[in-house]
């Protein structure tokens, strides 16, 4: 008779039976874990996306005038509007002054995103450009007149849609989204990236910013961050041009530090930012949910630094009051027309407010530009050579071919930066 082996003993079904126990056991923990794994996930998910605001309202007035509103020219390129409101009756705001039951648009940008999404432009839009202001909805319900005055009044009178129908009256763009976010959720985000980096070449004590400073380099909280970006007559000549350009610098740090590993691999950091954010916006109804966010932002996370473009819109001193500002014609227009149809600008810390020509960076514009006269000369400025060939020649016939059509515009340069730009450089 044959002995039992290791496979046949009694002792060898008990450990295989035992272990089918463990395995069945580890493996309902394992399922227990992703369940629960998923329902944080999902809670997270509710949270982050219940927190975003839909502004109906505005969708609703704007829906009123959309005959009038500009046509997309380019499909795939978009245009959000950036709106930073003062409003003081959000949690925490009241330490800013009086809540006055109006608010007006502290910051306004205009985001152009390439349709190619390597590259994207921002637009500041000065609070004290007069402009025209059309017939807007106020709170109440009662209209009000068609009007020149203050950009930043437009939104004082009839919030998001009335400042996105002055914006669009005076580029011809057409705003695709737009996002309102408050001092509160300008701070939380700040702080949920642990502070940004700035530097500054004089000392900064400003009572009204509650901010006092040395000069040099400074990670600012985002208290102190919203009295570096909101401070004016503390800071350079006082005007609202070195606010300008201080917040856009300010900016482009912000996203240098968001773009980074540290942030956008790190969940104890990314999570706070994306609570701080979501909680702090009011969009259009499209972007009011994680989904639309992310749909937006999913082109956009390679876009280089270096193509992340700040400026503002070309514009002096308004000639019936300084404390006012105007737009440069045609400067201002040029820029408008080439976000408009989706073509390339380019920014130069040196640049000047004027829409300044330099040589195209696309093959077809490369190494030469055009003269205030209109003559064609080279990238030195002297008068580019011409070199004469027989009649009659394949290389004669295709460039008379050619000169039957214009130069291509070059590409203008304003004044502004980039997100790659080192302010503490």
């Amino acid at each position: 008779m044959l002995g039992p082996g290791a496979g046949a003993s009694p002792l060898g079904a008990g450990v295989r039976r035992r272990r089918r126990r463990w395995v069945r056991r580890g493996g309902v923990g394992v399922a227990v874990l992703l369940v629960g794994a998923v329902g944080a996930g999902w809670v997270v998910y509710e949270k982050l996306d219940s927190n975003i605001t839909a502004d109906n309202d505005a969708a609703d007035e704007l829906a009123r005038y959309e005959k009038e509103r500009p046509t997309a020219l380019v499909r795939d390129a978009q245009n959000i509007l950036l709106i930073g409101s003062d409003s003081r009756s959000g949690d925490g705001n009241s330490a800013y002054g009086r809540d006055s039951g109006t608010e007006r648009s502290d910051t306004t940008i205009l985001l152009h995103l390439a349709a190619d999404r390597k590259s994207a432009t921002a637009v500041s839009i000065p609070r004290d450009l007069m402009v025209n202001v059309p017939s807007c909805r106020r709170p109440d319900g009662t209209r009000t007149a068609p009007r020149f005055a203050m950009f930043n009044s437009a939104f004082q009178v009839g919030g998001s849609a009335c400042t996105i129908r002055t914006v669009e009256k005076l580029t011809d763009i057409r705003v695709d989204h737009h996002i309102v976010v408050d001092f509160r959720g300008f701070k939380e985000m700040v702080d949920a990236v642990d502070g940004v980096e700035v530097c500054l070449t004089e000392p900064m004590n400003d009572p009204a910013a509650k901010l006092t400073l040395a000069a040099g380099k400074h990670t600012l909280n985002g208290e102190q961050a919203l009295g570096y970006v909101r401070a004016r007559k503390s800071l350079g000549n006082g005007s609202d041009t070195g606010r300008i350009d201080r917040q856009q610098r300010f900016l482009a740090a912000l996203v240098n530090k968001v773009h980074s590993n540290d942030v956008l691999l790190n969940p104890t950091k990314l999570y706070p930012l994306l609570d701080a954010a979501t909680s702090s916006l009011t969009t259009d109804p499209d972007l009011a949910s994680l989904r639309g966010l992310y749909q937006l932002v999913r082109g956009v996370r390679h876009i280089p630094m270096e193509r992340v473009q700040f400026l503002t819109v070309p514009r002096r001193a308004y000639v019936h009051d300084p404390n006012r500002d105007q737009l440069v014609e045609p400067d201002a227009q040029r820029l408008f027309t080439r976000l408009r149809l989706d073509e390339p600008v380019a920014v130069a810390k040196d640049g000047s407010d004027t829409g300044s020509t330099a040589p195209s960076n696309e093959p077809s514009g490369q190494g030469s530009r055009t003269s205030g006269d209109g003559s064609h000369t080279t990238p030195d400025g002297s008068p580019a050579e011409r070199t004469e060939r027989p009649a009659g020649t394949a290389t004669d016939t295709a460039q008379s071919s050619r000169s039957a059509s214009p130069p291509p515009d070059p590409v203008p340069t304003f004044r502004g930066n980039t997100a790659a730009e080192d302010g503490c450089g």
